[in-house]
């Protein structure tokens, strides 16, 4: 019983020095840890938002129906404003482009192979459309763009929440930083210590800072 208490002991004293010294075999311990499952753990979620990407980005180079004067493949201004904005892209624009099946031809219910016919027709005059704009827009750097035809849903959000969001985020694009002690900008001036002095013309008196100094025209205050 001895002998094999010793040995053990002899057995765990190499295991603990080849484990100080980086030696054990690649059974034992996992020479990548923690890298391998942090790319294991950067992929599952990559491969979750990669189809939310995708849908996005082909939502983002989409050409509307709200792009043409309705009922022609005329471009509006907004339209040629898109367009442009997507020949500009760095470093290099996405050439494939997604063209919105036209939703605003007439329907006839006595005859609905018209709307059909009238719907292939208009597409592909709106697709020689924004082809002729963006070999236009391009000319000098040359891409070779492909527009292709498909029906999605237009997405939209209820305008009141957008308008406040986008309100609030202007109100805190602001810059500059907020510091105790800055006299008043007005014609008259803020007392510094730790009782405000008295205000002058315009002016208001200031509290609790270390010290202050007047910018206007009235008395500065006292400590």
């Amino acid at each position: 019983m001895k002998g094999f208490i010793g040995k053990g002991l002899t057995v765990l004293c190499w295991a603990a020095a080849a484990a100080g010294l980086g030696c054990l075999p690649d059974r034992c311990v996992d020479p990548c840890y923690p890298m391998r499952y942090e790319y294991m753990a950067r992929q599952s979620v990559n491969a979750a938002m990669s189809p939310q990407v995708q849908n996005g980005h082909v939502l983002d180079q989409t050409i509307w129906n709200s792009y043409f004067e309705p009922g022609s493949d005329k471009l509006t201004t907004g339209g040629l404003e898109r367009l442009a904005y997507i020949a500009r892209r760095r470093p290099c624009p996405d050439t494939l482009l997604y063209l919105q099946t036209a939703q605003d031809v007439i329907y006839d219910q006595s005859v609905p192979e018209k709307m059909v016919e009238a719907r292939q027709t208009l597409d592909g005059r709106r697709i020689a459309a924004v082809q002729a704009y963006l070999t236009a827009q391009t000319a000098g750097r040359p891409a070779p763009f492909q527009v292709v035809i498909h029906d999605p849903a237009e997405p939209s959000l209820a305008s009141t929440p957008v308008n406040s969001s986008v309100g609030q985020m202007y109100f805190r694009f602001m810059g500059g930083l907020i510091m105790g002690g800055q006299g008043g900008m007005g014609g008259g001036a803020t007392g510094g210590g730790n009782q405000g002095g008295a205000p002058g013309a315009g002016g208001t008196g200031g509290a609790n800072v270390a010290a202050g100094s007047g910018t206007g025209t009235g008395g500065a205050g006292g400590r």
